[in-house]
């Protein structure tokens, strides 16, 4: 199941289509509150804020900060957490394909470089390490 937030109302998406998921693919919303229903809403379109997260494990993005520092030999004093890219760390794209080699033999997957180029944060990084484990198991 997937959850999507716009605005301040949450809609969750099943997998298998549902009344509710038909009529939001209708621009119609049927919001129940405490047992209440107020009859079908009209989406209206308005530019509205998405944040689609698949946040990894904080240990995952640990592990991957450690890395990055000593792949790119940065001063113990400098910050690298989730929202650091590798650009404003100073990583080249050779520093990039090492990174992406530390984190394979570290958790002992296989990135596909297509994926690899995808990667721009250590957020980034450790959502598809954590996808690619699940994968794995």
């Amino acid at each position: 199941m997937a959850s999507v937030t716009a605005s301040s109302v949450s809609f969750a998406f099943l997998s298998a289509p549902t009344k509710q998921s038909q009529g939001l693919a209708r621009g119609l919303v049927s919001l129940p509150v405490k047992a209440k229903s107020f009859g079908p809403l009209k989406l209206r379109n308005a530019p509205l804020r998405f944040r689609v997260s698949c946040a990894a494990k904080p240990e995952t993005v640990e592990k991957v900060c450690e890395i990055v520092k000593k792949q790119l030999a940065l001063p113990p004093t400098t910050e690298v957490s989730g929202e650091s890219k590798f650009a404003a760390l100073g990583a080249d794209s050779l520093d990039t394909v090492e990174i992406v080699m530390g984190l394979e033999e570290e958790f002992g997957i296989s990135v596909e470089e297509e994926s690899a180029q995808t990667i721009a944060t250590v957020q980034d990084a450790a959502d598809l390490i954590e996808k690619l484990c699940e994968k794995k198991e």
